[in-house]
């Protein structure tokens, strides 16, 4: 998920260029107060032989496929290497993660959300190890954009986010829109929409016509936040949306766009857009229901595209949520995946920083295109002669990051935001509170989170 997901919007991707380095030589991080100097190693062959732990939610189809084969290369070219994985899906790793990360044999590498309820807790906590004595060595602040390292910098308190050191560095990128099959377009006479308006129409249609228009597995809540980030695009300004996801102050929820987003939120929900009984479906059964075309469209990530292609063959398309007419840009929550990370308990943090080297690099990237992950770097040069999901989701990215704004989850901004906006939307989506009443509820959430 992104898992699942800021500082600013992403620009153009920076190419990726690793040069393969060698030798070692003493660097110290900024964090000196935490963080000794090192020896930093970026040839990890003639090391002792070792077992490198490593935790991850790259737990679906295409997911799956790109870390095993990335594992499999990294163990060849290093016989001394051992990984031992161990997959998890999202939600068991944000409950396990905080836990492994204090105890004595936790990962070495684990992916961490980049939100504020986990990669600032744990940079708080002094959990993670900042990456930048390896980020100067391998050229990773020359190989990615400014933006992109920015969803994974926090202060060394873990107070501000989108500044101060590294922590984390992404494999794919990701943006939030909307899935739908041609033949059911088809079926219900419809047209891919092309603004959102058309959208709300379809929506409509659908209904009107017996279907179920909208497919939502909202058990976990944050599904829920997925779809109402892509609601919220619709009708707020970018830039309120990055300063309430990113927690940071001036700001405020009490705003007509918000209030728009929560009543067209609370509409569809009244109007039975909605399969039945969405609050209490977990995700997973809902995409696998969408791909037997038991509802029209699905709001979700472009991490699903490979599992969604492989149960829908030719017959399943991606789009960015169509632009609204008082929006001048596309804009959608998107962003990173899940970044790899570093504990302060790795047995050998070199090892470690070779492995998220070894998975992020030039050739780690044409394996993430190879198995229908969008690469965070250099994205259009992997489109080649591409038709189905795999480029829409790449030309998807690439239009998000070139020509639109990308927004933040808006669970990043605070440790309990997750847990605040997904109840919150439940609530709203049962139609147990109001547009009005959610409004106050986030309000509050947001200004409380600010004092910190």
């Amino acid at each position: 998920m992104k898992h699942w997901q800021h500082a600013a919007a992403i620009t153009a991707m920076a190419a990726l260029s690793i040069g393969a380095l060698s030798g070692c030589a003493p660097q110290k991080s900024s964090e000196s107060s935490e963080q000794k100097t090192t020896e930093i190693v970026t040839d990890i062959s003639k090391l002792p032989k070792q077992t490198l732990t490593v935790w991850d939610q790259e737990s679906r189809g295409g997911q799956n496929e790109q870390i095993e084969k990335l594992n499999k290369k990294f163990q060849e070219k290093y016989p001394n290497i051992t990984i031992k994985r161990v997959s998890k899906s999202y939600d068991d790793l944000t409950t396990t993660l905080a836990l492994a990360l204090s105890g004595k044999d936790g990962p070495d590498v684990a992916q961490t959300d980049n939100a504020r309820s986990m990669m600032g807790k744990f940079v708080s906590a002094k959990q993670l190890v900042s990456l930048e004595p390896w980020s100067k060595a391998y050229g990773w602040e020359k190989n990615y954009s400014k933006d992109i390292l920015g969803y994974a910098r926090y202060s060394t308190d873990g107070k501000d986010f989108g500044t101060g050191n590294l922590y984390g560095l992404p494999q794919v990128g990701e943006s939030v829109g909307i899935y739908y099959a041609p033949s059911e377009l088809k079926k219900y006479g419809l047209e891919p929409p092309k603004t959102w308006e058309d959208f709300n129409k379809a929506l409509k249609t659908i209904k009107d016509k017996g279907g179920t228009p909208l497919m939502l597995g909202n058990v976990e809540q944050w599904p829920g936040i997925h779809v109402w980030g892509v609601v919220e695009g619709a009708s707020e300004k970018a830039d309120t949306i990055r300063t309430l996801g990113f927690g940071n102050k001036g700001a405020s929820w009490k705003t007509e766009g918000n209030k728009k987003a929560a009543e067209t939120l609370a509409n569809w929900a009244k109007s039975g857009y909605f399969n039945e009984g969405y609050n209490g479906l977990d995700y997973d059964s809902v995409w696998q229901s969408f791909s037997k075309k038991e509802g029209v469209f699905l709001i979700a990530g472009s991490w699903l595209a490979p599992d969604l292609k492989a149960a829908m063959k030719d017959d399943v398309k991606f789009i960015l949520p169509p632009k609204s007419e008082n929006m001048d840009k596309i804009q959608t929550t998107g962003g990173t995946g899940l970044p790899f990370t570093i504990s302060t308990k790795a047995k050998d943090k070199n090892v470690a920083a070779a492995y998220i080297d070894f998975i992020t690099n030039q050739d780690a990237m044409k394996v993430l295109s190879e198995t229908g992950n969008v690469p965070i770097n250099n994205t259009a040069s992997y489109l080649g002669d591409k038709t189905d999901i795999t480029a829409d989701v790449l030309k998807a990215f690439e239009e998000l990051t070139t020509k639109g704004n990308v927004l933040p989850y808006m669970n990043y901004a605070s440790p309990t935001m997750d847990k605040d906006l997904g109840a919150a939307l439940q609530s709203l989506l049962a139609s147990e509170t109001t547009p009005e009443k959610f409004i106050e509820t986030m309000d509050a959430h947001y200004n409380k989170a600010i004092q910190r």
